[in-house]
């Protein structure tokens, strides 16, 4: 007897485009639960500058992966793909719909296609080395020796993400092959589960003045009071976390290093410049079926007949 694979609803997109709000009305009308793919949701504290969903959101539908961790932790696209992984086989267990929400592009690829099974070792004196580099020269020191091993990696990692830049040097150092050579012969071609994606897109100019109307709604909500919690709470401003879009801004602004005017207009400028990354990253994906934000019914049509049929509709 085959195993049937347990079917899943992907629903994708830049930051700003209005992914909760269509992932909760859609999960919400088939009584399914939602798996935040957002990589900055999973850590506690992070709020107004995550854009995380209000409780009242959450009543609505249950969400899953959202503050499970502190700033000052590490995580990973292979352990979001673990444990979303148990999420989704407990959930058709009970028969609901998991619904996979966000713009993390490699959490989804991760869970969806598994990752290659390369694991340095998590306490090796080159790790230990490279986090003292970091510390002493700053993670841009890092960067520009990545750069030179594995551009293609380079190109794909955030110059700020410590942790995805120690990776890929650490895979380069105790195999020998470049981290991008190992994906290309993975392949990300098996799918682990019967899976509808559904992509959210607009008008670029359109998706910019929403972005930047979002950065304006953040300030007004206190994101700056949120920032210097945190620091209070001696989360150090080279954390992953805090090196992350909005948070690193804001403390260069609490920090004295910026003015708030000039924090306000680079946090637009790089919050549309990553948008642009995230639409580049999944319009390379042929299997996405794409729809407007405001075109829900489409999308409950489209979840409905794959529910039906119970594969892809590809």
């Amino acid at each position: 007897m085959i195993n049937k694979k347990p079917s899943i609803i992907v629903i994708c997109g830049p930051t700003g485009i209005g992914k909760t709000s269509a992932g909760i009305e859609t999960a919400q009308a088939f009584g399914g639960e939602i798996i935040s793919a957002d990589s900055m949701q999973v850590y506690k504290y992070l709020d107004i500058g995550t854009a995380k969903p209000t409780k009242q959101e959450t009543m609505r539908v249950f969400h899953h992966m959202i503050d499970i961790i502190d700033p000052d932790e590490d995580f990973s696209a292979a352990k979001f793909a673990s444990m979303g992984n148990e999420i989704i086989n407990r959930l058709e267990k009970e028969n609901k719909v998991p619904f996979i929400v966000g713009g993390t592009g490699l959490y989804i690829k991760a869970l969806v296609h598994g990752l290659f099974d390369v694991k340095p070792a998590s306490d090796s004196d080159f790790k230990i080395h490279l986090k003292k580099q970091a510390k002493e020269y700053g993670t841009k020191f890092l960067y520009d020796q990545l750069k030179k091993l594995d551009s293609k990696a380079a190109d794909k990692i955030h110059q700020n993400d410590t942790f995805r830049i120690i990776r890929a040097l650490e895979v380069f150092e105790s195999t020998g092959v470049s981290i991008s050579e190992h994906q290309k012969k993975h392949g990300f071609s098996e799918n682990r589960f019967n899976v509808l994606k559904v992509g959210l897109n607009m008008e670029r100019e359109a998706l910019y003045r929403q972005i930047e109307k979002r950065v304006d709604f953040m300030i007004e909500a206190g994101f700056e009071d949120e920032v210097k919690r945190l620091l209070d709470m001696n989360y150090a401003a080279d954390l992953k976390s805090m090196q992350s879009i909005g948070y690193r801004h804001m403390t260069d602004y609490i920090t004295g290093r910026t003015t708030l005017d000039e924090a306000i207009r680079t946090l637009k400028q790089d919050t549309r410049r990553f948008a642009k990354r995230q639409l580049t990253w999944f319009n390379a994906d042929q299997n996405i079926i794409w729809v407007r934000p405001d075109q829900v019914e489409d999308i409950k049509i489209l979840v409905g007949k794959f529910l039906n049929t119970g594969s892809d509709l590809q």
